[in-house]
């Protein structure tokens, strides 16, 4: 039987991938640049000192200028590595660690697996999202990986979900297990959306 927020969720994530992939080299570099700026005045904001963050693909706002600048001051970084089962192991980031097809043929860093527990007492958590509404409901894309990640954490930090400006939208199709974010980070603001522990 058709699920239509199931369905609603595959057309609207197809329509932002197609955007993504219109976007010129010149727009990316723009981005990754502004976005690196905005994650670093946030870190700072919030005086974190261990975040949560991941290796973007082609397909994603670029994250890799600022991993390179927040490992460079001494920021803790934890990158995610997929399981089987669904759940998120952790690896400390290294800028001059392996880096490894995933599960899901995405980029994943290679180095001592930490549990899922690792994020327990991260500061801020910085992920990646298809597109994110108005009152901070996420979309991710589809495989429920980090929906189940900060479902399971009891007082969750801050999370910030790192999209393009045109992907913060006024509504997206929302189901029970997805989870809502704290706010935006964008290449030109950063924007909080829900209060800090949801």
């Amino acid at each position: 039987m058709p699920d239509p927020i199931d369905d609603a969720k595959r057309a609207l994530r197809a329509e932002l991938r197609e955007r993504r992939q219109l976007l010129t080299d010149a727009a990316r570099h723009n981005a990754e640049t502004g976005i690196a700026a905005q994650l670093n005045a946030l870190v700072d904001e919030l005086g974190a000192r261990s975040v949560t963050c991941y290796l973007s693909t082609r397909a994603e706002p670029e994250t890799r200028l600022f991993l390179s600048e927040a490992v460079g001051r001494g920021i803790r970084v934890l990158l995610p590595i997929t399981r089987v089962d669904g759940l998120l192991d952790w690896v400390v980031a290294d800028p001059d660690a392996d880096v490894t097809e995933g599960l899901l043929g995405i980029p994943e860093p290679v180095g001592e697996l930490l549990g899922p527990i690792a994020v327990g007492d991260v500061d801020l958590m910085i992920i990646p999202a298809a597109a994110v509404d108005r009152t901070g409901m996420r979309l991710g894309w589809g495989r429920g990986y980090f929906d189940k990640t900060l479902g399971s954490i009891q007082g969750c930090p801050p999370v910030y979900a790192v999209i393009y400006d045109t992907e913060l939208l006024d509504e997206v199709p929302r189901d029970v297990h997805d989870q809502p974010v704290t706010g935006v980070v964008t290449p030109t603001r950063t924007i909080m959306l829900a209060p800090v522990g949801r």
